[in-house]
């Protein structure tokens, strides 16, 4: 086995060769797992109460189940002028759009940014997450780009987003690699283009509904450094932008991954799907393969799946994140609860 202390310090370098090692490794058959649905969830509670470490690893279904949704009722709410105007379905796709200048290109992604970075998550399954693994030594790596796990109080130093940050401006030209944050720009563009605060201070369509699919050519923004365009500092082409606190994340994702190489680590896998396996579900299914005492846990809604060479250490369950975080998280409650008491308990007999 080649361990990590034999490559480069970087963390997303080494989970990426573990992805494309596993493509090579495994037969290619899959199992959907063992046991009936009590059973697993039995067992997962069992592993994340008595595992060395818990390696998180979070894709878009985990936001799904906390309800940011990028189609439906709540895509209709906040963009139906857009809709209406250029046929656009959905946030995912619009974020394609070619829109005919740049003013009402930033309009869209003024909204697109502001409702799924700068909100709260109308579902708390983030910080029941949060709850299961407080006080375990864990970390996170991530796909997702909405900061929900730091928004949710998810340790800093523990976080790894390895495709950016809907929070972050970057310029066009990569060779200035800095970020830049963007929040006062998009409070200005969502008040430019008509919205209100309501009495949380979140910002609400008028009840008009009368918006402006555009913003002040003024309120385009500029790279401070050179004047330049910016654009979102989102991984999808060479372009991105690795800056200074990436690449800490980056190294602390492997220097974590090197602590507890030989130990009994939990790989829990929460809504990874088929768009970027090469950056956590396969890299996870390498790092169990490697290591005798490693296990797999696989949460998400209809894609709950493993090798077969693994069957035997995974744990597989098809369903929503949320509501499959409940049974555990009462049982996690429960036990920090009896805990307390005990404690309570002997404490006062020392006294008595």
């Amino acid at each position: 086995m080649i361990g990590f202390r034999n490559v480069v310090r970087n963390g997303y370098e080494e989970t990426v060769r573990k992805g494309l090692n596993a493509v090579k490794r495994f037969s290619g058959q899959m199992s959907y797992g063992k046991g009936s649905d009590g059973e697993r969830i039995d067992r997962l509670k069992t592993e994340i109460e008595t595992a060395d470490a818990i390696v998180i690893g979070a894709g878009a279904g985990l936001s799904t189940s906390a309800g940011f949704t990028y189609g439906g009722e709540r895509f209709e709410r906040y963009f139906f002028d857009f809709a209406q105007k250029y046929g656009i379905r959905d946030m995912y796709s619009g974020g394609f759009y070619p829109f005919p200048d740049k003013e009402t290109y930033w309009a869209w992604w003024a909204r697109h940014i502001y409702y799924n970075r700068y909100i709260d998550a109308p579902k708390p399954v983030y910080a029941h997450l949060l709850e299961l693994v407080k006080g375990k030594d864990y970390f996170v790596i991530t796909t997702n780009v909405d900061h929900r796990f730091q928004k949710a109080g998810f340790d800093k130093e523990r976080l790894f987003y390895t495709q950016g940050d809907y929070g972050l401006f970057q310029s066009i030209y990569p060779s200035i690699q800095k970020t830049y944050d963007n929040e006062a720009w998009v409070m200005k563009a969502m008040d430019a283009q008509g919205f209100v605060k309501d009495a949380d201070g979140v910002f609400q369509v008028p009840k008009t509904k009368e918006l402006i699919m555009r913003i002040p050519t003024e309120l385009l923004p500029h790279c401070p450094d050179d004047g330049s365009d910016m654009t979102v500092n989102l991984r999808a082409d060479h372009s991105f932008v690795e800056d200074e606190g990436w690449h800490k994340a980056s190294a602390n994702y492997y220097d974590f991954l090197c602590r507890h190489e030989n130990l009994h680590v939990l790989y829990l896998e929460l809504g990874v799907g088929g768009n970027t396996p090469v950056i956590i579900k396969y890299p996870f299914w390498q790092a169990v393969f490697e290591n005798d005492r490693a296990v797999y846990a696989c949460i998400n809604y209809g894609e709950a799946f493993c090798p077969i060479e693994l069957e035997g250490r995974s744990i597989c369950i098809d369903g929503d994140i949320g509501e499959m975080l409940l049974p555990l998280r009462a049982s996690a409650v429960f036990g920090k609860q009896h805990d307390q008491i005990a404690a309570s308990l002997g404490r006062a007999r020392l006294s008595s």
